[in-house]
């Protein structure tokens, strides 16, 4: 099993998390990569870190956006090696 491209960082109840899953679980099915979501909640370490800037989405373990994902963005960024 590879390790997924794409970390979405995210909480429970946020609007802007439901609509960043939307986008990136669409790319990533249509180019055949997967990704991983952690609940910044669950770890002070990361709430502290991502605060307020939630969904925040790591392609290749670098951030690549933050409250909102822009499907052409990441389409690239996922192309691109």
């Amino acid at each position: 099993m590879t390790t997924p491209r794409v970390t979405f960082y995210s909480r429970q109840g946020c609007h802007l998390c439901d609509d960043a899953r939307e986008v990136v679980a669409r790319v990533c099915a249509d180019l055949g990569e997967s990704f991983s979501e952690v609940d910044v909640d669950a770890d002070p370490d990361l709430a502290d870190r991502f605060g307020d800037e939630v969904p925040v989405t790591f392609v290749d373990g670098r951030q690549h956006d933050f409250w909102r994902v822009d499907e052409t963005r990441l389409r690239a960024a996922l192309i691109t090696r």
